[in-house]
Protein backbone atom coordinates (compact mmCIF):
# COMPACT_ATOMS: atom_id res chain seq x y z
CA UNK A 1 0.00 0.00 0.00
CA UNK A 2 1.19 3.46 -0.92
CA UNK A 3 -0.05 6.88 0.02
CA UNK A 4 0.24 9.46 -2.58
CA UNK A 5 -0.61 13.09 -2.17
CA UNK A 6 -0.95 16.38 -3.75
CA UNK A 7 0.40 19.70 -2.65
CA UNK A 8 -1.06 23.10 -3.89
CA UNK A 9 -4.52 22.36 -4.73
CA UNK A 10 -6.29 24.87 -3.39
CA UNK A 11 -5.28 28.64 -5.04
CA UNK A 12 -6.41 29.87 -1.00
CA UNK A 13 -3.44 27.42 0.13
CA UNK A 14 -1.22 28.77 -2.42
CA UNK A 15 -1.71 32.38 -1.58
CA UNK A 16 -1.24 31.96 1.95
CA UNK A 17 2.40 29.97 1.72
CA UNK A 18 3.89 31.92 -1.57
CA UNK A 19 4.71 35.35 -3.65
CA UNK A 20 3.17 36.60 -6.24
CA UNK A 21 5.64 35.66 -8.66
CA UNK A 22 5.24 32.16 -7.20
CA UNK A 23 1.86 31.48 -6.98
CA UNK A 24 1.11 32.74 -11.10
CA UNK A 25 3.81 30.01 -11.61
CA UNK A 26 1.92 27.15 -9.22
CA UNK A 27 -1.31 27.61 -10.74
CA UNK A 28 -0.51 26.89 -13.84
CA UNK A 29 1.47 24.01 -13.50
CA UNK A 30 0.60 20.26 -13.40
CA UNK A 31 -0.38 18.41 -9.89
CA UNK A 32 2.91 18.31 -7.51
CA UNK A 33 3.01 14.63 -6.30
CA UNK A 34 4.67 13.57 -3.32
CA UNK A 35 4.42 10.46 -1.38
CA UNK A 36 4.13 9.36 2.13
CA UNK A 37 4.71 5.30 3.61
CA UNK A 38 2.68 3.05 5.31
CA UNK A 39 5.14 4.06 8.02
CA UNK A 40 3.42 7.38 8.20
CA UNK A 41 -0.04 6.33 9.07
CA UNK A 42 -1.60 7.37 12.23
CA UNK A 43 -3.43 4.02 13.82
CA UNK A 44 -6.92 4.73 14.96
CA UNK A 45 -7.27 5.34 18.21
CA UNK A 46 -3.59 6.52 18.29
CA UNK A 47 -2.53 10.29 18.85
CA UNK A 48 -0.10 12.13 16.79
CA UNK A 49 3.07 12.56 18.79
CA UNK A 50 4.90 15.32 17.82
CA UNK A 51 8.24 14.85 16.98
CA UNK A 52 11.50 16.42 18.26
CA UNK A 53 13.17 16.89 14.75
CA UNK A 54 12.17 20.38 14.17
CA UNK A 55 10.57 23.22 15.09
CA UNK A 56 6.88 23.39 14.08
CA UNK A 57 4.44 21.03 12.52
CA UNK A 58 1.65 22.11 10.79
CA UNK A 59 -2.19 20.02 9.98
CA UNK A 60 -3.12 20.19 6.82
CA UNK A 61 -6.46 19.02 6.35
CA UNK A 62 -7.21 17.07 3.47
CA UNK A 63 -10.14 14.63 1.32
CA UNK A 64 -8.88 11.38 1.10
CA UNK A 65 -9.33 8.98 -1.89
CA UNK A 66 -9.13 5.16 -1.31
CA UNK A 67 -8.01 3.14 -4.26
CA UNK A 68 -10.23 0.55 -5.15
CA UNK A 69 -9.08 -1.13 -8.30
CA UNK A 70 -5.73 -1.84 -9.99
CA UNK A 71 -5.28 0.60 -12.76
CA UNK A 72 -2.10 2.09 -15.03
CA UNK A 73 -2.56 4.63 -17.75
CA UNK A 74 -6.02 5.54 -16.44
CA UNK A 75 -8.02 7.84 -19.01
CA UNK A 76 -9.67 10.79 -16.85
CA UNK A 77 -12.65 10.01 -18.18
CA UNK A 78 -13.11 6.79 -16.35
CA UNK A 79 -11.33 7.39 -13.42
CA UNK A 80 -14.36 7.83 -10.93
CA UNK A 81 -14.63 3.41 -11.84
CA UNK A 82 -11.29 3.27 -9.70
CA UNK A 83 -12.79 4.68 -6.14
CA UNK A 84 -15.71 4.54 -4.44
CA UNK A 85 -14.59 5.72 -0.42
CA UNK A 86 -13.58 8.64 0.96
CA UNK A 87 -12.54 10.26 4.57
CA UNK A 88 -10.83 13.31 5.38
CA UNK A 89 -7.56 13.32 7.04
CA UNK A 90 -4.80 15.28 8.12
CA UNK A 91 -1.10 15.60 6.64
CA UNK A 92 1.18 16.69 8.66
CA UNK A 93 4.10 18.91 7.80
CA UNK A 94 7.60 20.05 9.38
CA UNK A 95 7.10 23.67 7.83
CA UNK A 96 10.30 25.15 8.61
CA UNK A 97 11.98 21.90 7.48
CA UNK A 98 9.89 22.08 4.11
CA UNK A 99 11.01 25.75 3.80
CA UNK A 100 14.64 24.80 3.93
CA UNK A 101 14.18 21.75 1.62
CA UNK A 102 12.46 23.79 -1.01
CA UNK A 103 15.14 26.21 -1.16
CA UNK A 104 17.92 24.09 -1.57
CA UNK A 105 15.66 21.94 -4.40
CA UNK A 106 15.60 18.80 -1.92
CA UNK A 107 12.82 16.43 -2.19
CA UNK A 108 9.89 16.63 0.89
CA UNK A 109 10.53 13.23 2.29
CA UNK A 110 11.77 13.96 5.28
CA UNK A 111 9.41 16.71 6.25
CA UNK A 112 6.32 15.35 4.88
CA UNK A 113 6.70 11.27 4.64
CA UNK A 114 8.05 10.85 8.17
CA UNK A 115 6.54 8.47 10.98
CA UNK A 116 2.81 9.46 11.90
CA UNK A 117 2.33 12.29 9.02
CA UNK A 118 -0.98 10.69 8.28
CA UNK A 119 -3.79 10.65 9.97
CA UNK A 120 -6.45 8.99 8.58
CA UNK A 121 -10.51 9.12 9.60
CA UNK A 122 -13.47 6.45 9.04
CA UNK A 123 -14.20 5.83 4.97
CA UNK A 124 -17.45 6.11 4.26
CA UNK A 125 -18.74 5.35 0.49
CA UNK A 126 -19.40 8.77 -1.86
CA UNK A 127 -22.53 7.03 -2.32
CA UNK A 128 -23.62 7.63 0.88
CA UNK A 129 -22.77 11.60 1.13
CA UNK A 130 -25.81 12.00 -1.43
CA UNK A 131 -23.47 14.19 -3.43
CA UNK A 132 -20.49 14.57 -6.01
CA UNK A 133 -17.72 13.71 -5.28
CA UNK A 134 -16.72 17.10 -6.95
CA UNK A 135 -19.28 18.89 -3.73
CA UNK A 136 -18.00 17.78 -0.68
CA UNK A 137 -17.96 20.34 2.13
CA UNK A 138 -15.32 19.51 4.91
CA UNK A 139 -14.03 21.46 8.03
CA UNK A 140 -12.11 20.51 10.99
CA UNK A 141 -12.36 22.16 14.49
CA UNK A 142 -8.91 22.19 17.22
CA UNK A 143 -10.01 22.58 20.30
CA UNK A 144 -13.40 23.06 19.63
CA UNK A 145 -13.11 26.35 17.49
CA UNK A 146 -13.49 26.39 13.44
CA UNK A 147 -9.77 26.23 11.58
CA UNK A 148 -10.24 24.88 8.12
CA UNK A 149 -12.94 24.70 5.85
CA UNK A 150 -13.02 23.34 2.50
CA UNK A 151 -15.19 22.65 -0.45
CA UNK A 152 -13.75 20.27 -3.34
CA UNK A 153 -15.26 22.44 -5.56
CA UNK A 154 -12.70 24.22 -5.13
CA UNK A 155 -9.71 21.86 -6.31
CA UNK A 156 -7.18 23.01 -8.93
CA UNK A 157 -7.01 19.94 -10.38
CA UNK A 158 -10.07 17.47 -10.01
CA UNK A 159 -9.87 14.50 -8.40
CA UNK A 160 -10.14 12.31 -11.20
CA UNK A 161 -7.47 14.46 -13.20
CA UNK A 162 -5.40 13.54 -10.42
CA UNK A 163 -6.11 9.72 -11.10
CA UNK A 164 -5.65 9.76 -14.04
CA UNK A 165 -1.90 12.05 -14.22
CA UNK A 166 -0.51 9.87 -11.19
CA UNK A 167 -1.38 6.68 -13.16
CA UNK A 168 0.75 7.84 -15.50
CA UNK A 169 3.70 7.29 -13.68
CA UNK A 170 2.69 4.97 -10.86
CA UNK A 171 0.11 1.82 -10.77
CA UNK A 172 -2.41 2.26 -8.32
CA UNK A 173 -3.45 -0.47 -6.42
CA UNK A 174 -6.47 -1.46 -4.64
CA UNK A 175 -6.42 0.25 -0.52
CA UNK A 176 -3.45 2.86 -1.96
CA UNK A 177 -4.43 6.21 -0.58
CA UNK A 178 -4.58 9.91 -2.52
CA UNK A 179 -4.63 12.83 -0.57
CA UNK A 180 -5.67 15.56 -2.46
CA UNK A 181 -4.71 18.87 -1.36
CA UNK A 182 -5.62 21.40 1.68
CA UNK A 183 -7.88 24.71 1.70
CA UNK A 184 -6.20 27.77 3.40
CA UNK A 185 -6.14 27.55 7.40
CA UNK A 186 -2.99 25.45 7.91
CA UNK A 187 -1.16 26.03 11.05
CA UNK A 188 0.61 24.48 13.97
CA UNK A 189 0.05 21.88 16.82
CA UNK A 190 0.89 21.43 19.94
CA UNK A 191 1.06 19.19 22.56
CA UNK A 192 -2.63 19.40 24.30
CA UNK A 193 -4.39 20.06 21.28
CA UNK A 194 -7.71 18.09 19.66
CA UNK A 195 -8.33 17.94 16.26
CA UNK A 196 -11.51 16.93 14.75
CA UNK A 197 -12.45 16.50 10.97
CA UNK A 198 -15.82 16.48 9.14
CA UNK A 199 -17.31 15.48 6.08
CA UNK A 200 -20.76 17.74 5.83
CA UNK A 201 -21.51 16.94 9.83
CA UNK A 202 -19.73 13.69 10.13
CA UNK A 203 -17.23 13.66 12.11
CA UNK A 204 -14.70 10.95 10.71
CA UNK A 205 -11.80 11.54 12.96
CA UNK A 206 -10.75 12.56 16.41
CA UNK A 207 -7.35 13.20 17.13
CA UNK A 208 -5.23 14.47 20.27
CA UNK A 209 -2.10 15.80 20.09
CA UNK A 210 1.35 14.64 22.80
Amino acid sequence: MKILAVGMNYAKHINELHTKEEQNSLLKEEPVLFSKFDSSIIQPGKPFFVPDFADRFDYETEIVVKIAHVGKDISQRFAHRYYNEVTVGIDFTARNMQKELREKGMPWECCKGFDGSAAIGKFVKIEELGCDVQDIHFHMDMNGERRQTGHTADMIHTIDYIIAYASKFFTLKTGDLLFTGTPAGIGPVKEGDRLEAYIGEQKLLDLKIK
